[in-house]
């Protein structure tokens, strides 16, 4: 493999530096898209589809028009018209057509937010309803293969005869796995604020990405984009539910046009699950064959989902099974099956989540049936190249991760029993791919001795700011306080949304680019700056996006104690560990953050996150957080994250690799790992709950 392992003497990148934005962010000084609501603005609400499938008959909004404060009801007879838009989720309030249970069917505007909810509960739209299925099943009859999966990924892939030596293996493990839905539930709801000033646009929202805000704006209101400005200073997270535009700001651009004031449209929680994008839920089933030495013989992963009618998303799960480990035969396929549900999104590690859950829980019980262990099996797998591709990869010490892990972990396949609680420890291996895009930004020197780096880059809670002006500080070789940096407008440089895990790595090459070509011109300038300093420009543009000869990935390895109650099937994490290998880290402070964010999200998932699609209404059951459950404080007592300095100088000019999602990649098959070590009983569907596991354990003694 194309890397080494390094030890670096400490500068600006890698040390673990405060977030710039931190006290602005705990004293409440930090303004979010709401909160740039003018003082003669209004507000709005939605109203939402109370049938699964169907079209309006009519809408009556006369007691709602009634009320003190409204300003005005919209719905598809009086809405602005758009431009059809490419993404039939942004479709809002043009037709009678009802896609989904929740869909927006009106918007009430009024000068107060509680007037507009007022408004909002007198609406009476009339229906009529038609037969819907929100089901998921594995022998659907619409069920299809699609042509790719999400990011571009082909549905299929095969190599060799994988049903023929499966047959052949002298160890074989044919099992199924199910993931539910998941939803993002971003701190901060979705949420815009739109003032038309003449011939302009001026738009504050929670978004991850802006340019692309602006551009699908443009394309809506058929309007030039240099009359667009889109900002999102600061975003309270978003976990791929705010990588691309999203209702909220189209309806308020809408209520801005149609009443003539400045409108912010803060979506209520109760929503979100049905408007914003979810997890679509994964069907797995996993076959494994081996020899008796515990070599892999063939993997196959075959994945069945859903996806809305009105729009194509196939959650890409059985992708890492092409990455992940040395077999000669394998097969991983999609299915997918339109229903009458919302439209299905990205979630934090869409694909890589849920397809390692499965991957991880099916090597597990392949070394139960082996006899091994688990961590060995996984080293005994271990490829020279990418399995599928067959490129070198540019850096793998997924070996290293899980034998540092297991050290500082104190691994150990005893179980032991404390009263009712049975404690066992589980493993899991992770990965995600490194992705970069094309960046912009750009870098000015000033007489004061001070320098401002420009980028529209977006900070999403992740430390963005501070990151790139270490970026920056190395590369110019100042110190890090002499740099500031500008971003979250489409005012600046244009860059790509903070998504994929990505964001870092394609901002931070573009002002590294520019850093170093304005550190080049200033050791040529002679004399005294001029009054607007110097400048410099990057564009990565055919560097970001060339083609690479190797397979790039970051990789993990996860280990959990858990404690089972015997008697009330209740599951505590003890202790959580990953171990990365990640590329060079930029700030020890914020990625170890970042880390143990996706770990309590994986240990979410794993023990109390899931959605219900009712198949009565067509709703999803979980629609708030007091019903869809996400961890708290006690429930992670002890998460530690650590990783291996490790130099890749394939993927950018930093060797950086993303870090915001792997976290949450292995972290819940490492617990239901530990929960079946604990127990002897193996559960092969999420989440974890008390009544599942108190029936999986008194099943287990009938």
């Amino acid at each position: 493999m194309a890397s080494t392992l390094t030890v670096r003497s400490q500068t600006a990148v890698g040390a673990p530096v405060e977030r710039r934005e931190g006290r602005e962010k705990v004293t409440g000084r930090a303004r979010y898209a709401a909160e740039h609501h003018p003082p003669d603005g209004a507000y709005a609400w939605p109203v939402t589809a109370a049938v699964a499938r169907g079209r309006i008959r009519s809408v009556d909004a006369a007691r709602a028009l009634a009320l003190p404060d409204v300003i005005a009801v919209l719905t598809h007879d009086n809405a602005p018209r758009l431009t059809a838009p490419d993404d039939p989720m942004l479709r809002v309030l043009q037709d009678d057509r009802v896609p989904f249970h929740g869909a927006f069917v009106a918007l009430v505007v009024a000068e107060t937010p509680e007037a507009a909810r007022a408004g909002a509960a007198e609406v009476r739209v009339a229906y009529d309803a038609e037969a819907y299925d929100v089901t998921l099943r594995a022998d659907h009859p619409d069920l299809y293969e699609p042509e790719e999966a999400n990011a571009g990924y082909p549905a299929r892939t095969e190599r060799g005869d994988p049903e023929g030596v499966f047959a052949e293996s002298t160890v074989r493990l044919d099992t199924v796995y199910r993931v539910p839905p998941l939803h993002n539930h971003p701190m901060e709801p979705h949420a815009s604020t739109v003032h038309f000033d003449g011939d302009r646009l001026l738009v504050h929202t929670s978004s991850q990405g802006t340019t692309a805000v602006r551009a699908v704006l443009a394309a809506l209101l058929d309007m030039p984009e240099d009359r667009i400005t889109v900002t999102a200073e600061h975003v309270g997270g978003g976990f791929g539910s705010k990588g691309t535009p999203r209702p909220d700001v189209v309806l308020a651009v809408l209520a801005a046009r149609h009443t003539g004031r400045p409108v912010t449209l803060a979506l209520h929680r109760r929503v979100l699950p049905s408007v914003v994008g979810h997890r679509a839920p994964t069907l797995h089933r996993v076959r494994l064959g081996a020899g008796a030495d515990g070599r892999l013989t063939s993997v196959l992963h075959e994945v069945t989902t859903h996806t809305s009618r009105i729009k194509e998303f196939v959650e890409q799960a059985a992708v890492p099974a092409r990455v992940m480990y040395a077999a000669p035969h394998s097969r991983t396929v999609h299915r997918v099956v339109p229903l009458d549900v919302p439209i299905p999104s990205w979630m934090r590690a869409p694909g890589e989540t849920p397809g390692m859950y499965a991957l991880e829980s099916a090597m597990d019980e392949l070394a139960d049936e082996l006899g091994m262990d688990p961590i060995e099996l996984r080293i005994t797998n271990e490829p020279d190249t990418e399995p599928d591709s067959g490129r070198p990869f540019s850096s793998r010490h997924l070996v290293e991760c899980l034998r540092e892990g297991a050290h500082r972990f104190g691994w150990s396949r005893d179980r032991t029993r404390e009263g009712p609680w049975l404690v066992g420890q589980g493993v899991a291996a992770a990965t995600y791919p490194v992705l970069v895009s094309p960046s912009t930004a750009s870098a000015h020197a000033l007489p004061d001795g001070t320098f401002v780096v420009r980028v529209n880059a977006t900070d999403i809670g992740t430390g963005a700011r501070t990151v790139l002006a270490q970026i920056a500080a190395d590369a110019l070789g100042v110190p890090l306080e002499r740099v500031r940096t500008e971003i979250g407008s489409t005012a600046l440089p244009p860059a790509p949304l903070a998504g994929g895990s990505s964001g870092s790595s394609s901002w931070g090459w573009s002002v590294h680019g520019a850093c170093t070509r304005l550190a080049a011109a200033l050791a040529v300038h002679a004399g005294p700056l001029p009054p607007k300093g110097l400048a410099a420009h990057a564009d990565t543009t055919g560097r970001a996006d060339a083609d690479s000869p190797y397979a790039r990935h970051a990789f993990g390895a996860h280990f959990a104690e858990v404690a089972v109650d015997t008697v009330t099937g209740e599951v505590r994490v003890r202790r959580l560990l990953g171990m990365y290998a990640a590329g060079r880290i930029l700030n020890a402070r914020t990625a170890r953050s970042q880390f143990i964010g996706g770990m309590t999200m994986g240990l979410g998932m794993a023990l109390t996150e899931g959605a219900t699609l009712d198949a009565a209404f067509g709703d999803f059951a979980e629609c708030d957080l007091a019903m869809y459950h996400v961890p708290a404080h006690a429930d992670v007592p002890d998460v530690q994250a650590h990783w291996i300095d490790e130099e890749d100088p394939h993927v950018n000019p930093m060797g950086s690799k993303g870090i915001g999602e792997i976290g949450t990649v292995g972290t819940a098959a490492a617990i239901g790992n530990a929960v079946h070590h604990a127990t002897g009983v193996r559960f092969r569907e999420l989440p974890l709950t008390p009544d599942r596991v108190g029936e999986g354990l008194r099943a287990a003694t009938r």
